[in-house]
């Protein structure tokens, strides 16, 4: 009987003795193994060597034994957690109704410091979905725009970086690119944690570089487009809306107008989910003007190579006469010149929806109510009369 007693006394400190050296964690979405071993102050491999059955790809709200150096670690972090601040008492104590951006903060992280979703923030911040988060930007939080009878004025650290998107082409390295960039490879692989080893064909890179490095490679592309466009047809150039037809660019329709545009319009939506690809002008991959060219060359009307050149051809329409089939252009990501153009599908009540190919998400269609658009816009086109 003494012996049992002993045994099951062995039994429960060793239990204890276990539960003082791990502490569970339950995962939370946007958390990775680096994540939850830097906030506990250990190393990914103690993580794994106390989880040795956990899957590769961790899941949501599943459970991590994460090893504790000594009691005194568990007990700092219980008081870290016993002090931090709710969520309901950050909202209260932020009375600006805006949120400096801390190095290391994710937009996740941040709605859930005010309870707030990311598609709050986003459409509260349109710039986020272009830019990102910058460390000291000050961004607007939606949810305590209700507790100030005035509208919150959205302030903003101008960037010196911007954004670029690079797809891989056949033979291209990592080094090659990032010479091109005027980066290291180690900086290309930080800005792109997914990709290891060699590139494959076709993956699409973001590249953050300076606002000057990326004006010159933007005006370097420009100047080769256009190059590209004058050796395959020259285009005539006006400078009135009016533009001087050439039967090489615009169709004349015969027949029926509206049968011949509602057949553009499914042509061109059948492609939709097509991945974006620059130069691309097949279904393995289309960029903006592309597009347009492989739609209206299948009912034989022929379109400069270049949305700029794409600009110049039809007659330019007020926005609020625009039509279906109409070709709309933009200027993004700030650019001085045209560099995307898409084919108008649809418009009511002053809004307009196109379907162009993105570098964000390939074929796909958008409306000028979004912010992004609506600051983009540039004009509108007629090349079927």
């Amino acid at each position: 009987m003494v012996f049992r007693l002993i045994i099951v006394m062995i039994f429960f400190s060793v239990g204890a003795f276990a539960q003082d050296n791990f502490t569970k964690h339950k995962i939370s979405q946007g958390e990775n193994l680096s994540i939850i071993a830097k906030k506990y102050g250990v190393k990914v491999k103690d993580i794994n060597d106390a989880n040795p059955n956990a899957p590769k790809i961790l899941k949501l709200n599943s459970i991590l034994l994460i090893p504790t150096k000594n009691k005194e670690v568990a007990k700092s972090k219980n008081k870290s957690e016993a002090k931090a601040e709710p969520k309901s008492q950050a909202i209260v104590n932020n009375t600006s109704g805006s949120h400096e951006v801390l190095s290391k903060e994710t937009l996740w992280g941040i709605s859930k410091k005010y309870n707030v979703t990311v598609d709050e923030l986003k459409k509260a911040n349109p710039l986020l979905e272009t830019e990102g988060l910058k460390i000291g930007q000050k961004i607007v939080i939606p949810s305590l725009n209700s507790l100030s009878d005035e509208k919150p004025v959205i302030q903003e650290i101008a960037s010196k970086d911007v954004e670029l998107y690079r797809e891989v082409k056949a033979k291209e390295t990592k080094y090659g690119i990032s010479r091109e960039y005027g980066i290291t490879v180690a900086e290309l692989e930080r800005q792109n944690p997914s990709i290891k080893g060699k590139v494959p064909v076709g993956y699409l890179l973001k590249i953050r570089v300076p606002k000057e490095k990326a004006d010159a490679i933007q005006a370097t592309k420009a100047i080769e487009e256009s190059q590209n466009a004058a050796i395959s047809s020259p285009v005539q150039i006006a400078e009135t809306a009016e533009i001087k037809r050439d039967s090489t660019f615009v169709k004349m329709a015969t027949g029926s107008h509206s049968e011949l545009i509602d057949q553009l319009i499914a042509n061109a939506t059948e492609n939709i989910g097509i991945r974006y690809r620059s130069g691309g002008t097949t279904k393995a991959g289309f960029d903006c003007s592309g597009l347009m060219i492989c739609t209206f060359n299948n009912f034989d009307i022929k379109l400069p190579r270049s949305s700029i050149e794409q600009s110049r051809i039809g007659t330019k329409v007020a926005t609020e006469e625009a039509q279906k089939g109409d070709l709309i252009f933009f200027r993004t990501n700030g650019r001085r010149h045209i560099n995307h153009v898409g084919m108008i599908v649809e418009v009511v009540d002053g809004e307009i929806k196109f379907v162009h190919s993105s570098t964000h998400g390939g074929v796909m269609i958008s409306s000028t109510k979004e912010p992004y658009y609506t600051r983009a816009f540039s004009q509108v086109n007629r090349v079927l009369e």
